[in-house]
């Protein structure tokens, strides 16, 4: 930066002149008065131009610090609301928020919590990125990304608060039942039309484990393969074939019976559903709300 712009010595003109002379201003700024003359007379040298008109009583602007003083006086009050923009910013939640969540996640609970977060908060805007693949929150410029992973949790440099565990139940619906033999077994239950989550590596595979803690994979050719659990969930119940589904969200379904539960004995592995974020240090109030809404609306629940 050039030295004829520096900007402390055009605040300090610009003081001096609201208060209407050197004392007064450096009264009220907490500075020598010999200091403040010093400085406002270096920035009159590195501009080649008077600004002041001193006398004993009284100071004024020259016709060159008349036109000098506005423009000053405009940066001044810029710089202020800068600071009081990033102030409003950290006092309550407002502004964009960057946010990933897996599909599955998000049709469970997570939709209906950032709806109702987004009600309360009405100054917040929300960039969601609903996707399957982990995303990189540094690289990325993410503020939070939910995640439900297997335990135990990897070491991480990001910050996680848990949010709780993700269970998955496999389900087919009544008429389907009626046109095909109830899987006894894993082996059985390959052998039926599926219905299936996307996966990066097209592989479709579901682990189980049974009631001894045996480890159980079913693999399997699904009918369907879609991100989507609405429409996941609405061909199992139309009978097109076995999924499997976050409990949470055919809660109602399962409770009516539209859908049935199979294999009950046997169990998916739960994951812990978390949210990472870059840092506790420095997290605006409009992220910081939204994580503590997560944790509430999790807790609310018996589980996802």
């Amino acid at each position: 930066m050039s030295e004829l712009h520096d900007l402390n010595d055009m605040y300090l003109f610009v003081k001096v002149i609201e208060h209407g002379g050197y004392s007064a201003a450096a009264r009220a700024l907490g500075i020598e008065t010999s200091k403040l003359s010093r400085r406002v007379s270096e920035l009159e040298r590195r501009l080649g131009v008077h600004l002041v008109n001193r006398t004993t009583r009284r100071i004024s602007l020259s016709d060159a610090g008349e036109t000098f003083h506005r423009h000053c006086v405009a940066m001044v009050g810029e710089a202020e609301l800068a600071c009081e923009s990033v102030e409003k910013a950290r006092s309550a939640p407002r502004g964009l928020v960057r946010m990933s969540c897996p599909v599955g996640l998000l049709f469970s609970e997570v939709g209906s919590i950032l709806v109702r977060y987004m009600a309360d908060h009405p100054a917040v805007r929300v960039r969601l990125e609903a996707t399957n693949r982990r995303v990189d929150v540094v690289e990325e410029s993410i503020d939070l990304a939910l995640r439900a992973s297997l335990p135990p949790l990897e070491d991480s440099q990001l910050a996680i608060r848990t949010l709780g565990m993700l269970e998955t139940v496999i389900v087919c619906s009544p008429w389907f039942l009626a046109h095909h033999d109830e899987p006894k077994s894993t082996a059985e239950l390959a052998r039926l039309p599926t219905l299936s989550v996307a996966r990066p590596d097209n592989r479709h595979a579901w682990t189980l484990l049974d009631v001894d803690g045996t480890e159980l994979q079913v693999h399997h050719t699904p009918r369907l393969v879609t991100e989507d659990l609405t429409t996941l969930c609405r061909a199992a119940l139309e009978g097109l074939g076995v999924a499997m589904l976050p409990r949470s969200m055919i809660r109602e379904e399962l409770a009516e019976g539209a859908l049935v539960e199979l294999l009950p004995e046997l169990k998916q592995p739960a994951r812990i559903v978390h949210v990472v974020f870059p840092s506790r240090k420095g997290m605006i109030p409009a992220v910081r709300a939204l994580i503590d809404a997560l944790v509430a609306g999790f807790a609310s629940t018996d589980g996802i």
